[in-house]
C-alpha cells in the first residue's frame, strides 16, 4: 500500500471518529439540558401558534380526575388530567417533571380519547411500564392504574 493510500485512511478513520464524538455530544447535551428553542429575536419568524388543548373526556362518576406521583424522588408531584394530554419527562416542557435518571426528556404522555385514558411511551431509552408489562402502543389506563417510567411510579385517581 502506497504512503499516499496510507495517509488517506488514516485521515478517513479521523473524519468518521470526530463525527461520531461530536454526534454523542450533541446528544448528551440535548439530554441534560432539552431541544433548543427558536430565538424571538435576529429577524426569525415569529413562532407558531400552539395547538388547541384536547378537551378532556367528560367527567363521569368513578373516572380519574389528576395522575400522581406515588414512588419516586418526586413523590407527592400531582398534574390535573382535565390539563391532559399530560407530558412526562426531565425536560422543564413537562407537566409532571421527573428528577429521574432512567428518564428520558420528553418519556410519555398521558392524553384521552373519548371517555377513555392511555398512556403512551415517546420513544424513551427506558420504556415505559403499566405494571409489570412494558408498552410499546398507547394502552388503556384506568382509576388505580400504576404506571412505572425509570424508578418513579405514577397512578391514576380521583
Amino acid at each position: 500500500m502506497s504512503e499516499l493510500t496510507l495517509f488517506l485512511v488514516r485521515v478517513a478513520y479521523l473524519a468518521i471518529l470526530w463525527i461520531f464524538v461530536l454526534s454523542a455530544i450533541s446528544v448528551i447535551r440535548s439530554d441534560m439540558f432539552g431541544a433548543r428553542l427558536p430565538s424571538a429575536g435576529g429577524g426569525a419568524a415569529p413562532p407558531a401558534p400552539k395547538p388547541p388543548k384536547q378537551k378532556a373526556p367528560p367527567k363521569r362518576r368513578g373516572s380519574p380526575t389528576h395522575v400522581a406521583v406515588i414512588q419516586g424522588q418526586n413523590s407527592g408531584v400531582t398534574a390535573n388530567l382535565a390539563d391532559a394530554p399530560i407530558l412526562i419527562g426531565r425536560g422543564n416542557d413537562a407537566a409532571i417533571r421527573l428528577d429521574d435518571d432512567y428518564v428520558s426528556t420528553r418519556h410519555a404522555r398521558i392524553a384521552a380519547s373519548g371517555d377513555q385514558w392511555y398512556v403512551e411511551d415517546l420513544g424513551s431509552t427506558n420504556g415505559t411500564y403499566l405494571g409489570t408489562q412494558r408498552i410499546t402502543q398507547p394502552t388503556t389506563i384506568g382509576l388505580g392504574a400504576q404506571v412505572r417510567i425509570g424508578k418513579t411510579i405514577l397512578e391514576l385517581r380521583k
